[in-house]
């Protein structure tokens, strides 16, 4: 009796061990996991705990979706396996001001059916950021969604600081990537890759003004996930925005004349406009419409209203999955998924 009581000590001792091991190697991956949280069905927070390696990745970078699973399966989900998704999409994005002067920069993202996740950062070697989250790119779906806290089927949320759709870090850079017909990139042999989403990871991390956001992606080479080709929309809390476009061999920068600026599913660069036929020039011109009536002033409340106006509908379908306004002055903002503003919720990265 003695002897399967000591047994069984022992068992429990080493259970207990392996346990306090595996909390320990795993601290910051389960302190992220306790903090997932469900905002409605489809809608998802979480602080990322701890650093994600981005400065290790931008050694070697990625040259295919599958280098950045790799990447991603080993650094981050300890060999749980990641699949990377991705459809093509309809967004439009602007640089305004409100009606104290904050700097707002002001986004759509249309897509077919994309659960989202509001991610909170602070890597080691970089700023702090809060960034939106496509989880259909990292394998979720309709009828696979995660749950909340530590669970086996939220691990793949732990892919999230390597797949940003636009963000914005305490330096008040914000970035957005939207889908356009083509691009022409000439590849550089001595320049790393990056793929659309680690761009934009690559600006929130190391960028705190627009200038020093183009510098850093002039250093890298771009590979479109899943070749869906697309262009970006940066601005800071100086006002300065710009869109960046891969055209013609080379990084293009578009700068507005105007005291805003907008962007939509078509290439601006050199008045090439070539666009997807799918609304792109009328959401563009609506954008324009109610930042010149309103003297490129908007409100909070104006900034919803031309936001559910102008996201896409695709007959009977509503493809607006998310919008979101930040407030590049005061680094704070709101968000809210499907049109549906009475779901929105404020944020701010100076209580993080």
């Amino acid at each position: 009796m003695k002897k399967a009581r000591l047994v069984y000590i022992v068992i429990i001792s080493v259970l207990l061990i392996l346990a306090l091991i595996l909390c320990i190697l795993f601290r910051h991956e389960l302190k992220s996991l306790s903090t997932l949280s469900e905002k409605s069905e489809g809608v998802y927070t979480m602080t990322y705990d701890g650093d994600y390696g981005f400065d290790e990745f931008l050694k070697t970078g990625a040259g295919s979706d599958k280098d950045i699973e790799k990447y991603v399966t080993k650094r981050l989900l300890k060999g749980l396996p990641i699949q990377i998704n991705v459809t093509d999409a309809g967004c439009t994005a602007f640089v305004t001001k409100n009606e104290k002067g904050d700097v707002i920069f002001a986004r759509n993202f249309d897509f077919t059916y994309a659960p989202m996740l509001q991610l909170y950062t602070k890597p080691d070697n970089g700023y702090a950021s809060v960034s939106t989250v496509n989880l259909t790119f990292a394998g979720y779906d309709m009828d696979n969604l995660p749950s909340t806290g530590i669970g086996i089927n939220n691990f793949l949320t732990l892919a999230a600081p390597f797949l940003p759709f636009d963000g914005m870090n305490e330096k008040g850079v914000a970035m957005a990537l939207l889908a356009v017909p083509e691009a022409d990139l000439n590849k550089d042999p001595d320049k790393v890759t990056l793929n659309t989403t680690t761009a934009i990871r690559l600006v929130l991390d190391k960028a705190s003004t627009v200038d020093e956001a183009i510098n850093l992606l002039r250093q890298y080479n771009i590979y479109f996930s899943g070749d869906i080709t697309c262009h970006f929309l940066i601005a800071d809390q100086s006002g300065s925005s710009v869109i960046v476009e891969y055209y013609d061999g080379d990084l293009q920068t578009v700068r507005s004349v105007e005291e805003y600026q907008i962007a939509s599913n078509f290439i601006a660069y050199n008045d090439v406009n070539i666009g997807e036929g799918y609304t792109e020039f009328e959401r563009y011109d609506r954008v324009e419409e109610v930042l010149k009536s309103n003297g490129n002033s908007l409100s909070l409340e104006k900034c919803r209203l031309l936001l559910n106006e102008i996201g896409v509908r695709d007959g009977e379908t509503d493809k607006l999955q998310w919008s979101v306004v930040y407030n590049l002055s005061e680094k704070t903002g709101e968000i809210w998924p499907h049109r549906d503003d009475s779901r929105l919720w404020d944020f701010s990265l100076q209580i993080r």
